[in-house]
């Protein structure tokens, strides 16, 4: 068993990136099977994977006990489905407000390691009530927080494709970037593609053609302190697309760890990047219905934005 003590510089820090610290658990997907398994205690209270995003206070004392008697064993995932964030639920689909720090999908085998999904989750509880399996039709990033609808049945899933394939959903997100965002409204376009190996998008000149169009719709919501708050609607959806062009148009993304271009980039401290899938419209693949779900900044988003604030807007 290792035990550490949180030290004041550290306060503040979620539980499972304390945990993932190459000293401790050594990566995040070694943190989140720990907290599966019940090797995680805090102030001697066993840790769960609903407790990943707790933020840790000075003198709060984190053990991680590896050779816990019994604990080798995978908690079955229908504890973590009774939690799940269900914000809507029809015999053919459902949509879920994901928290930030759990995977949409499970990652390829070989990259596993134990690492929680919604869609593990969501399994759970679909065969619980003898609904058969989720069907994935879009995601999200494991630390981007927000709205995502998966299928219940294969006819569904075809419906929501088809739609997502010709850009008819609307996605939008807030974000807070680093720096005055000018002008205050545009478009931004870009060429991007997808490399496999380092999975991260690459900008690529308009006539590769192993490119591909990445263009979303920008407006500031809020200036703020060294930072500002957009709102940010697809109108493609390429993986990562808001993180990479929110990069290349000179605002990275607060807390971005992968898209960044120089150290003045983490001047703002931030656990995760502060991108957040606020609303998600779509019309129901089954009866045609249009729907329409909204999600509120987490908790997180919103405190880093209070933070930011000037302190003669702070009462807003």
């Amino acid at each position: 068993m290792s035990q550490w003590t949180i030290r004041p510089d550290e306060a503040g820090v979620r539980l499972d990136k304390y945990v993932a610290a190459p000293t401790r658990a050594g990566s995040r997907a070694r943190a989140a099977a720990a907290l599966d398994r019940g090797k995680i205690f805090v102030n001697d209270r066993e840790m769960s994977p609903r407790d990943a995003a707790i933020r840790l206070a000075p003198g709060d004392v984190v053990r991680l006990w590896l050779d816990r008697p019994g604990s080798a064993r995978r908690r079955m995932a229908l504890g973590a489905a009774r939690d799940l964030p269900i914000v809507y639920e029809d015999d053919h689909l459902l949509v879920l407000d994901k928290p930030a720090g759990v995977l949409a999908v499970p990652l390829p085998t070989d990259r596993r390691e134990g690492e929680r999904s919604v869609f593990d989750d969501l399994r759970a509880y679909l065969e619980h009530r003898r609904r058969g399996r989720p069907l994935v039709v879009h995601r999200i990033d494991r630390d981007t927080s927000g709205l995502v609808v998966f299928a219940a049945t294969a006819a569904a899933q075809q419906g929501l494709k088809e739609q997502f394939k010709r850009r008819l959903p609307e996605r939008v997100y807030l974000a807070v970037v680093h720096g005055r965002v000018s002008p205050p409204e545009g478009i931004w376009r870009d060429r991007l593609r997808w490399d496999s190996r380092a999975l991260v998008q690459r900008e690529v000149g308009a006539a590769d053609r192993r490119g591909s169009d990445a263009v979303s719709r920008y407006r500031v919501v809020e200036p703020l302190t060294g930072a500002s708050l957009i709102e940010v609607r697809l109108v493609t959806g390429r993986q990562n697309q808001i993180r990479m062009q929110a990069r290349l148009h000179g605002h990275p993304l607060v807390g971005e760890q992968r898209y960044v271009a120089s150290e003045s980039d983490a001047a703002i401290s931030f656990p995760r990047q502060a991108l957040h899938a606020r609303m998600l419209a779509f019309r129901h693949p089954i009866d045609g219905r249009s729907l329409r779900f909204e999600s509120p900044l987490p908790d997180d988003v919103a405190a880093l934005v209070a933070r930011l604030r000037p302190p003669n807007r702070r009462s807003r």
